[in-house]
């Protein structure tokens, strides 16, 4: 068991738990080399001697280990030690989505927005490097107090070039979020985290789950065969642009989904654009329906008996472990179709190398060059592509910087490809210059909303030190933005200016004694920042007594740490002790008489 204080690899020594999973706990932890804090996810110790659980934990470490992106919490080490397996990662200050939206209920559709493209974009990288989620949810997504996110616990992330371990039917992810192909036992895919987004992003949106029911099964059913309830009938507000994203997402059938996370990404991006806020409902190009009817039966009788048995809201791992067993069989009856489907595989191939060799070779339709369209009129372009006898498959549109709005940018084929005569070309009209309306920022990171803006849509962004307005407001973050040079909703595009202001936090010697400091002032400033003050009194009676007459380090000039600073405060001056009278001697001549006869002269009469 961990206990506070415990040291793990005499590294990392714990702090306090911040969470458990049905695979690991997490704890606050300190590494006392690089002396930082950190997130430790521990195995369970009931865990650490089942073989399939280490690897599955180990799993993590190594598919999490390539990843370096800034919406993945980043990973440290990873070891064992004394029988405790361990990951040590970033620690996130912050809350899960899950907490937020239970706090919040619902986001505004830009908070939405912007939480899913940061989880598309980091989802994207993982993709790239060929590695699968699984289990994505709010309760794996931690959302920072400036607004970025972080995705965590690839704990049952998957390499697909791994050889090592082979795909299981088991269903791993949160049922609330699961895909149908895993709820139906078929393998993952990119496409698999694609769903379980989609599912995140309507439940930002709506506030709920789009599936319930009385156990894991029974959701998972309704996830296979249930269509997904309309945002906009709930609320009319959200953009019928926005909708269609979910339902691509969401598809059941994953030819109907985005084939990529970063296409997901892009058009999140352009969503609510003024051509795009009320475009048609997206439709979908392949049936949706195309479950195995026997497993659909198989699993709805399976909750049956699970809602019999009163099993109630099953946990997860439950579910997992019924789906698995039912798969078992499943697979056992399905061993006896080995030899008829590796005949029809031959028969495929064989049919594949037919259409693809055979037939082409028997086909003679002459090659023509794509003429070129860029600038042209959308309708000349299409006159132009007819005559070269080719046909007009779509009309897409794309941002350009160069070519005016609605003249050709490009085609796809593109301008001097030599294909064949009859083959569809897609025409890409210019939606002129990216534009985007600006947020409000006040409060976030000066640094990461320059890098976001720069990075993302081209906008040139300085950072400039201002006053604050409020002077009584302590900020305990240097790059904390206090203003912007345009208001939020102005409309800017690629190339743009635009300036943050963050606080202009005193980080150099004032004028003390041009400012009116007193002495405790100036004690205040040292300890604040760590110098030692020397102090000399002087006597005069052009100061207050008690202010500051001057100063040994210049105004303006940086402040060190452990430097000495030497002020001259105003005393008042002593005063002087009045000086005895001196007896002056007296000049009147009658007195002088009397003097003469009192000191015994006679006089004769």
């Amino acid at each position: 068991m961990i206990t506070k204080g415990q040291k793990i690899n005499d590294r990392y020594e714990i702090i306090r738990s911040i969470g458990e999973g049905g695979m690991a706990n997490v704890y606050l932890g300190y590494d006392t080399i690089l002396d930082r804090n950190v997130a430790i996810k521990v195995l369970r110790g009931d865990l650490s001697n089942d073989e399939k659980f280490v690897r599955r934990f180990q799993r993590e470490a190594l598919s999490a280990s390539s990843l370096a992106h800034p919406n993945i919490v980043e990973m440290y080490d990873v070891g064992e030690d004394d029988g405790i397996y361990y990951i040590v990662m970033e620690y996130v200050e912050g809350k899960t989505l899950k907490q937020l939206l239970k706090k919040r209920g619902t986001l505004t559709l830009s908070e939405a927005i912007d939480i899913m493209s940061q989880l598309t974009d980091g989802m994207a990288h993982a993709h790239d490097s060929y590695i699968i989620h699984r289990d994505l949810k709010p309760q794996n997504i931690m959302i920072k107090d400036d607004g970025q996110i972080k995705i965590t616990d690839f704990g049952i992330a998957m390499a697909l070039n791994s050889t090592q371990l082979t795909q299981t039917n088991s269903v791993m992810g949160s049922v609330h979020y699961l895909p149908p192909e895993q709820a139906s036992g078929k393998g993952c895919t990119i496409k698999s985290d694609i769903y379980s987004m989609g599912i995140i992003f309507y439940e930002l949106l709506s506030g709920s789950l789009p599936f319930k029911g009385d156990n894991a099964v029974e959701i998972a059913l309704k996830h296979m065969r249930d269509p997904l309830p309309s945002l906009r009938e709930e609320n009319d507000a959200i953009p019928q642009s926005i909708e269609n994203i979910v339902r691509r997402a969401t598809a059941k059938n994953p030819k109907n989904r985005y084939d990529s996370a970063r296409s997901m990404h892009e058009d999140l991006l352009t969503a609510l654009d003024d051509d795009r806020m009320n475009e048609p409902v997206y439709q979908y190009k392949y049936p949706e329906t195309e479950s195995d009817g026997k497993k659909l039966k198989r699993l709805e009788e399976t909750a049956r008996l699970e809602t019999t048995d009163g099993l109630g809201d099953t946990d997860p791992e439950v579910a997992e472990k019924i789906l698995d067993d039912a798969e078992e069989r499943e697979n056992k009856r399905n061993k006896k179709l080995i030899i008829i489907l590796s005949s029809i595989f031959g028969a495929s191939a064989l049919l594949l190398i037919i259409l693809f060799f055979i037939v082409p070779a028997f086909s003679h339709k002459k090659a023509a060059t794509v003429p070129d369209c860029t600038k042209l009129k959308v309708s000349v372009c299409e006159t132009k592509l007819k005559k070269a006898g080719f046909q007009v498959k779509e009309i897409k549109t794309t941002f350009s910087t160069s070519i005016r709005k609605n003249r050709v940018v490009k085609t796809d084929p593109r301008k001097g490809s030599s294909v064949k005569k009859g083959t569809k070309v897609t025409i890409y009209k210019s939606k002129g210059e990216e534009t985007i309306a600006l947020e409000d920022y006040k409060g976030k990171n000066a640094i990461e909303i320059k890098t976001r803006l720069e990075t993302k849509y081209g906008l040139v962004v300085t950072i400039e030190k201002k006053e604050p307005e409020d002077k009584t407001k302590e900020y305990n973050d240097e790059n904390e933005i206090i203003g912007q040079s345009s208001p939020k909703g102005t409309k800017v595009k690629k190339g743009d200016p635009l300036v943050l202001y963050i606080p202009n936090i005193v980080d150099e010697f004032p004028d003390m004694a041009g400012e009116g400091w007193s002495l405790s002032d100036v004690e205040t400033f040292c300890d604040k920042y760590g110098l030692i003050l020397e102090k000399v009194e002087q006597e005069t009676s052009g100061y207050t007594p008690g202010t500051i007459i001057s100063q040994s380090r210049t105004a303006g000039t940086t402040i060190v740490s452990g430097t000495t600073l030497r002020v001259t405060v105003a005393v008042k001056p002593k005063e002087k002790p009045k000086p005895t009278p001196t007896p002056t001697p007296s000049t009147d001549e009658g007195d002088e008489t009397e003097d003469k006869t009192d000191s015994g002269t006679t006089t004769t009469e």
